[in-house]
């Protein structure tokens, strides 16, 4: 327990900061060096006194792992993130499972791949009733909420964003999105920027607070789902409208360094590969940025991730407030990562390291502290991780491995084998063709649709961290030893064909319930500026691709 002299102290930090005035980020600071301090001296004595600890875990949305660790973490202040990262392991190498939100948040709650449960799209995801690990906890004694974003069944998100991903394969090339900008809203004490995540965080203090005051023994599980760091709705781009508004406040600018914020290097358009050319086209990002423009963009998105370590450090303090931190596993992650302007890119949607690769960090009684991973994991561990945490049996075929042995601190885990590759795969819109990424060891190993349609990719992340030279022609032998390895993973060729299948079958269902009204429809959809200039041969090349021959249209 914490000894007079530890109390002593924290009481002091706190009676600081709630006399001084300024210096918002020494303040922090010393609020964050209080916890570290404390749960140094409580060690594993409250741990031991419940037979299973509480779980909280904070999904972010849209947030890049990289700055969960030097030297990414310099580009902006993160104290709590840092918090967890001083108190537990971070993991150096965690992807996601597939790079947009729907797939990705239902290869985490099912702890399989989006290929095994056909999660094909924001649209096409998991059935309502897909028992998660949260459905596990409940069953076996613990007490669970649910707060936020889930956006893991299918049914959601928008008409374009589905019809966008059904048609990927037709023969037109359309902005699909607004161009990306950034938005200063507010001043130098304006804090909350997006009300709906701080709504959903207050309501998880809440009931943290209420949960510990309680009476009855058994744990909790909490899961909070934040929207932010992604990107807003542009407005006034109309109801359609997709996220390109990068929007903060002064006062989280200030936790930007942005001395640091670089431009990214590009390829010139015409060195693209035909993949990611799409993928800028049609995310509205083929013009001219000025260097300003991309450090805007850039900055803003830091600034976002600065709110979003905020709503993580509400959910820490409460459950310090409460005195149940002790006894608490916390974890935070994201459903994918965020380009920035990277590749001549934003949003997600792609393999590349900012996109791809997210946050995992994992605290707790009886976890190591202070620790880096460099294990390649994915989403579909936390599954099983988390159920091993509760002490509870992982039942039906799971694509992911418990990440306990990398973070216990028993021997008892200590020779347990982890598998040395991580998994992802993608097959929405504003990519024209089912990605799979395999990496293993150095390298990064893209590959598309069949295989041979559509020429691979292969990334030395060692030597070529910003991914601009693809070296698969010069390692014949290490793209032929990756591709094995990822077929015996997955038949990518046939998940492709079915992929293909699905939106054929689907987009025409829609297009049949539309009846008469399919023509204005589709016309106004995210794409409608660019569908316009051409509408008969938009048409035209939809029914090519659907029926195989052109439709008159009078």
């Amino acid at each position: 327990m914490p000894t007079n002299k530890s109390r002593m102290l924290f009481r002091r930090v706190f009676s600081f900061t709630s006399i001084t005035s300024g210096g918002h980020e020494a303040v922090m600071n010393i609020i964050v060096l209080g916890f570290i301090f404390l749960s140094q001296q409580c060690g594993q004595s409250i741990c031991q006194k419940a037979s299973k600890p509480n779980i909280v875990m904070v999904m972010s949305d849209a947030f890049d792992g990289r700055l969960s660790f030097d030297p990414g973490s310099k580009l902006v202040q993160l104290p709590y993130t840092n918090y967890l990262r001083q108190l537990g392991s971070t993991f150096l190498n965690a992807y996601t499972n597939s790079p947009i939100c729907c797939p990705s948040r239902a290869a985490m709650w099912s702890g399989q791949y989006v290929h095994l449960t056909q999660s094909w799209n924001n649209y096409k995801c998991l059935d309502a009733n897909t028992t998660t690990w949260m459905d596990l906890l409940k069953e076996n004694g613990y007490r669970t909420k649910m707060i936020g974003k889930l956006d893991y069944t299918s049914g959601a998100h928008s008409v374009s964003n589905r019809v966008e991903a059904w048609t990927r394969d037709v023969q037109f090339l359309l902005r699909q999105e607004g161009r990306p900008v950034s938005e200063l809203v507010g001043n130098k004490s304006t804090v909350k920027i997006m009300s709906k995540d701080w709504e959903n965080t207050d309501k998880a203090t809440q009931w943290i607070h209420q949960t510990a005051a309680s009476t009855t023994p058994e744990p909790f599980a909490l899961y909070l789902g934040l929207n932010l760091p992604h990107p807003y709705k542009t407005e006034s781009l109309g109801q359609t409208a997709g996220g390109s508004t990068f929007r903060t406040s002064p006062y989280w600018l200030t936790k930007v360094n942005s001395d640091l914020i670089s431009v990214p290097k590009w390829l010139p358009l015409a060195a693209m590969h035909p993949v990611d050319y799409y993928s800028t086209f049609t995310k509205n990002c083929s013009g001219v940025f000025t260097d300003d423009e991309v450090k805007s963009i850039r900055a803003f998105y830091y600034a976002m991730c600065a709110e979003t370590d905020a709503m993580l450090g509400q959910v820490i303090s409460a459950l310090r407030e409460t005195g149940v931190l002790n006894n608490t596993v916390v974890i935070f992650t994201a459903d994918h990562g965020e380009l920035a302007m990277e590749h001549r890119q934003f949003y997600k949607m792609s393999m590349f390291e900012g996109s791809s690769h997210v946050p995992l960090l994992i605290m707790g009684p009886g976890l190591i502290s202070g620790q880096q991973v460099n294990q390649l994991v994915s989403l579909v561990d936390l599954y099983p991780t988390v159920l091993e945490i509760a002490g509870i049996s992982a039942v039906g075929n799971l694509s992911g491995q418990s990440l306990l042995p990398l973070l216990s601190t028993s021997i008892a885990f200590s020779n347990q084998q982890q598998r040395a590759w991580a998994f992802s795969e993608y097959h929405g819109c504003n990519v024209n063709a089912s990605t799979y990424m395999l990496r293993s060891d150095q390298w990064k190993y893209i590959t598309y649709a069949d295989g041979l349609s559509v020429s691979a990719q292969l990334f030395d992340l060692t030597l070529d961290k910003d991914e601009l030279h693809n070296v698969v022609h010069k390692f014949p032998d290490v793209q032929a030893h990756l591709e094995k390895q990822l077929r015996s993973i997955v038949d990518y060729p046939k998940v492709s064909e079915a992929v293909h299948v699905y939106n054929k079958k689907a987009f025409g269902a829609w297009r049949l319930s539309l009846g008469r009204n399919y023509s204005q429809v589709i016309g106004n959809l995210r794409w409608h500026v660019d569908w316009q200039k051409d509408a008969l041969a938009n048409e035209r090349a939809i029914d090519k691709w659907l029926y195989g021959y052109y439709i008159s249209y009078n």
